[in-house]
């Protein structure tokens, strides 16, 4: 008996971590458990613990355009898809993917 209702396939935010070339990272997190914003926060949280000191992160979160900001933690919105970018190298990425 087939059961058209059922869907088999679900969508999941594939986050991934390179430094230049190489994968440092990789996991699928089911889409209804994060919102956009959160996974901004994600890619930021990752991309300082993986890449920056205690000066640089400061530096990310200080009142823009004043003498210590950067932009070291900017989060690159890639529309018109759900995809995101954090992070020069290493860097991290998410998008949703569907999976099986």
């Amino acid at each position: 008996m087939v059961n058209i209702g059922s869907n088999k396939f679900k969508k999941v935010w594939r986050i991934e971590g390179y430094n230049g070339l190489s994968k440092i990272f990789e996991e699928d997190i089911p889409t209804g458990l994060l919102t956009e914003n959160k996974l901004q926060m994600l890619l930021q949280t990752l991309t300082a613990k993986a890449s920056l000191d205690y000066s640089e992160i400061i530096g990310a979160l200080v009142r823009r355009k004043s003498k210590r900001s950067n932009d070291l933690l900017q989060v690159t919105h890639h529309k018109p898809k759900p995809e995101y970018s954090c992070g020069e190298n290493p860097y991290f990425t998410v998008r949703v993917i569907t999976i099986d």
